[in-house]
């Protein structure tokens, strides 16, 4: 198995590299962004160990270039940092597991054995359907060139639609993913919101991205409407 470890500090990245080795490992070293993100478009990996505070080029930043060169190496997060929201933006920018400073190596060798047999499958960090997008990493919605201003559950409705598009959804699935399942209000908010989104993202364009399945729910056009 061939791992990537981006980490600059030294000591620490020569002394998992030793544990890996010792594991059976194959273990390529780089102590900056730009070189990991270089390594890890050019050469190919099981998974690629990352740092967030890396020299020249966050590993934010390095995981969010390799999705969108459509690199699909699974990443494993290894940082300092701990907090939801840290691993909430790792997540968000392509990561695929997240593993915090100081951790046991015999975890690590865990997860990375997991991720490896887990594999790569190819899935985009923005999420389309036709010329309706969503990037869940910049909270942004375009429709074609337009960006499109939507509040946080706008969003979050949107979001959830897309990951399901082509599919119907009902209000309850809808209900427990988007607000929560404890929500105990009423679930004809559902359509409120459905009618937010539809003023924004296909009156204006002409357009019904979603539709309403009698009696089921919804689903978004899986070709944007």
């Amino acid at each position: 198995m061939r791992i990537l470890l981006v980490e600059d500090e030294v000591a620490l990245a020569e002394m998992v590299r030793e544990g890996l080795t010792g594991e059976g490992f194959a273990v390529d070293v780089m102590h900056n962004g730009p070189d990991g993100l270089w390594a890890a478009t050019e050469h190919p990996y099981d998974v690629v160990v990352l740092d967030i505070m890396l020299p020249g080029m966050s590993g934010y930043e390095v995981s969010r270039q390799l999705r969108a060169r459509e690199v699909w190496t699974p990443i494993l997060m290894l940082t300092a940092k701990d907090g939801d929201y840290d691993q909430a933006d790792a997540l968000d920018l392509g990561a695929d597991d997240y593993l915090t400073k100081p951790f046991s190596f015999v975890v690590l060798v865990a997860r990375l054995r997991a991720l490896a047999r887990r594999g790569a499958p190819a899935r985009p960090t923005v999420l389309s359907a036709g010329d309706l997008s969503v990037d869940p990493a910049r909270r942004r919605v375009t429709r074609g060139d337009d960006e499109i201003s939507v509040t946080s559950r706008e969003f979050a409705l949107l979001e959830f639609l897309m990951r399901h598009r082509g599919d119907v959804v009902s209000k309850t699935a809808i209900i427990e993913n988007v607000w929560d399942m404890n929500f105990d209000g009423d679930h004809n908010i559902v359509e409120v919101y459905v009618r937010y989104l539809r003023r924004k993202i296909d009156l204006p364009y002409g357009r019904a991205a979603i539709e309403t399945v009698r009696g089921s729910g919804y689903r978004l056009a899986a070709d944007g409407g």
